[in-house]
C-alpha cells in the first residue's frame, strides 16, 4: 500500500467526558483564555490548553475528534 491513506489520530477525552463538557476560562487578571474538559465532580478544567486565537479553539475540538461550535 504505497498511497494508503493515513487516518487522523485523536486524543482520548478524560473518561466519560465528551464535546458537551468543553468549557472555556478566562483569567480576570490577564485575560488569558484556556478551554478544556470541565469535570462536573470538581468543577476543575482537564486537560486545559491556552488559546491565543479562534483557530486555537478550533484546533482543540478536532484534535479529540469533535465539530466545533459555530
Amino acid at each position: 500500500m504505497l498511497f494508503a491513506r493515513r487516518r487522523e489520530k485523536h486524543l482520548t477525552p478524560p473518561q466519560g467526558l465528551g464535546a458537551a463538557d468543553i468549557r472555556t476560562e478566562s483569567s480576570i487578571c490577564t485575560g488569558e483564555t484556556t478551554v478544556g474538559f470541565r469535570d462536573p465532580h470538581s468543577g476543575k478544567l482537564l486537560q486545559a490548553v491556552a488559546v491565543h486565537t479562534p483557530q486555537d479553539l478550533v484546533d482543540f475540538y478536532r484534535a479529540y475528534g469533535f465539530e466545533p461550535p459555530r
